[in-house]
């Protein structure tokens, strides 16, 4: 893992954020999907960015990974701006996108040797970090099976082994969840939540359900294209008025609620 100082967010000191997204704007032709969006993450932490279907979650995440450029604010990780020193900082990151990208005609351990190698990483030491990354998302024996033959839930499991192969701080997760019953989801959740409490790796876990937001230590919540809130769940209900998060959520998608006072927008 990449070795940096926990965030404080506001302090005065050296501290590294594990990503620090300013000022970014993004649209599709006349269609503003991101508008002015600003936040950052805390390495070592469970950072949930929430908002319904269509609020720039996937957009966000194809300009951190540099699908699409940004030419309206600027995204940098562990300090380095994606656009000046994209190879360092993408060198920071896992990335598990929405839809699924196995080769379903190779072998688990096919799928992963692959994966590494083009990080540079072969022989035993591709063997070591396979069969290790297999224990964490407890797919242990499941070398040798087809990627075909996996369940949706254990698919997933296998693109959240490769995204770890090359020892990111940062993991980004974009609706890791969708299409999975209640069971594979609270399994996948739970080991994404074992990953920043053990190995003190960051997460930003992209979402619509919003009861995937218990498992956070902080939220950010986007609403058409708009960062509405920031902090931690107990704030964001604290300052809406709210009873549970989910009534916070639902405030904070009214156009008359957004920005709610005592939330950081």
């Amino acid at each position: 893992m990449i070795g940096v100082r926990h965030l404080r967010t506001g302090g005065s000191g050296n501290e590294v954020a594990a990503l620090d997204v300013a000022g970014v704007s993004h649209s599709y032709g006349p269609k503003r999907a991101l508008n002015n969006v600003s936040f950052s993450i805390a390495p070592a932490t469970f950072t949930v960015l929430l908002g319904l279907n269509g609020a720039g979650k996937t957009t966000l995440f194809s300009l951190i990974s540099r699908l699409y450029d940004t030419r309206h604010g600027s995204i940098r990780i562990f300090g380095h701006d994606i656009r000046r020193a994209s190879g360092e900082a993408l060198r920071c990151v896992g990335i598990v996108f929405q839809a699924r990208t196995l080769d379903l005609d190779l072998s688990v351990h096919q799928n992963l040797s692959y994966h590494a190698s083009l990080h540079g990483i072969g022989g035993r030491e591709a063997r070591q970090r396979i069969a290790t990354l297999l224990e964490t998302v407890d797919m242990q024996g499941r070398d040798h099976d087809k990627a075909r033959s996996l369940s949706g839930g254990q698919m997933r499991r296998i693109e959240i082994a490769r995204a770890l192969l090359h020892r990111p701080a940062l993991l980004l997760l974009d609706e890791a969840t969708v299409g999975l019953d209640i069971q594979s989801r609270a399994g996948i959740l739970a080991t994404i939540r074992r990953l920043v409490d053990t190995e003190g790796i960051g997460v930003l876990w992209a979402t619509h359900l919003i009861d995937e937001v218990d498992d956070g230590d902080h939220a950010v919540v986007l609403r058409q294209g708009n960062l509405v809130a920031s902090g931690t769940v107990s704030d964001l209900i604290h300052a809406s008025g709210a009873d549970s998060i989910r009534d916070a959520f639902s405030k904070l998608n009214r156009a008359e609620t957004a920005g709610i006072a005592g939330i950081s927008p």
